[in-house]
């Protein structure tokens, strides 16, 4: 050859080249080439498919969230909004109740208001009046149908033992033994009728524990009951250190005149306890004039004291006074306080009016619970 010509130089190793490679493939694409299908084309109703499936989790768990958030939040207060008056006065002047001329009395229309009072509401002693209190707490704490007997209490030593007081004065149940049993419904009778002291003091141990315990529920349940002049040192009403106003022991009458089972013994005139010795009820109201009980008490310093209760129909519904007479000492002081507490009752039965202040429909008010 020419020794102008160039040889041709034989290759050694792989080709050299200026091409970059491809990139990777999306993992759908890679996919669909091992599978031989390929990625459906995109479309408007697969991309909404596809956001369905992204959003629908998120907004469950969004709404599950706030149904927890709801459910654990306090509720909002509900307000009350009236367009009716919230109190009436009836026409005409205050009655003009024959109250006596000394002590304290307070008479009200239970769940109206006040009809009339007379006396300087300052504390003083009530005697068995207290025993009220007593009955109160024990059937609160061991409610009592009405008819029912309720829970069996056994009489013990000390009971049998203060039952011989009245050789010295005090009022006692003193048949009773020690074991005897007595039914809640006749423990009561007995301190409402012929006013215990010793039940009224054995009731204290059986429903507290002990009579210190149940004085202190005594006082706590007078402050509960806006009974603000009213302290009980005693079960029984003995100590004449136990003190009220007429005015608390109607706010006391008013809850007890709502217990069916305590106003079905109060009303009696007279009680047989379990050993067949009958018993008059002091209370000398009952059962006249709609007369229901409910208290009576008296000692030497306190005087003659009552709490007392009747019914009135008064424009067809039945309606029921509570009234207080405290600090007679007019001998005897039990029939004066009796005598003096009917005159005013017998007045208030005859003065009560009826008035219509709302109609059936009327809308009295609007109720906004918060919560739209």
């Amino acid at each position: 050859p020419a020794p102008d010509v160039t040889a041709a130089v034989p290759q050694v190793g792989p080709e050299r080249t200026r091409q970059q490679p491809l990139p990777p493939k999306p993992p759908l694409d890679l996919l669909a080439e091992l599978t031989n299908t390929p990625p459906p084309p995109p479309s408007p109703l697969r991309t909404l498919g596809r956001r369905v499936k992204i959003w629908t989790p998120l907004v469950i768990l969004l709404v599950v969230a706030f149904a927890i958030v709801q459910a654990l939040r306090p509720l909002p207060e509900p307000t009350l909004s009236l367009t009716a008056e919230d109190s009436y006065t009836f026409d005409g002047s205050k009655a003009n109740l024959p109250w006596p001329t000394q002590g304290q009395g307070w008479m009200d229309v239970n769940g109206v208001g006040t009809m009339g009072d007379f006396g300087k509401q300052t504390p003083v002693a009530i005697g068995s009046v207290a025993k009220a209190m007593t009955a109160y707490i024990v059937l609160k704490d061991h409610p009592l149908k009405s008819g029912e007997e309720g829970a069996k209490i056994t009489v013990d030593a000390l009971a049998e033992k203060e039952g011989g007081y009245n050789k010295d004065g005090e009022s006692t149940l003193n048949t009773v033994k020690k074991g005897d049993v007595l039914t809640q419904r006749q423990a009561i009778a007995a301190i409402m009728i012929p006013s215990a002291n010793n039940i009224a003091r054995l009731l204290a141990r059986w429903d507290a524990g002990s009579e210190a315990a149940f004085i202190k529920k005594m006082n706590a349940t007078a402050a509960e009951l806006g009974m603000k002049n009213t302290k009980y040192t005693d079960a029984s009403g003995l100590k004449e250190t136990t003190v009220s106003t007429a005015e608390d022991q109607v706010k006391l009458g008013n809850e007890l005149v709502k217990i069916p089972a305590l106003t079905d013994i109060t009303r009696l005139p007279e009680w047989t306890d379990p050993s067949g010795q009958k018993w008059r009820n002091y209370n000398t109201l009952v059962p006249y004039n709609h007369a229901i009980g409910l208290k009576t008490g008296s000692t030497t310093k306190a005087g003659g004291n009552l709490l007392f209760a009747a019914t009135e129909e008064v424009g067809g519904e039945t309606v029921t006074l509570v009234g207080a007479v405290l600090g007679q000492h007019k001998a005897p002081i039990i029939d004066t306080v009796n005598a003096v507490s009917k005159t005013a009752m017998l007045a208030a039965q005859e003065s009560m009016t009826a008035s219509k202040i709302l109609k059936k429909g009327d809308v009295v008010g609007y109720v906004d619970d918060g919560l739209g």
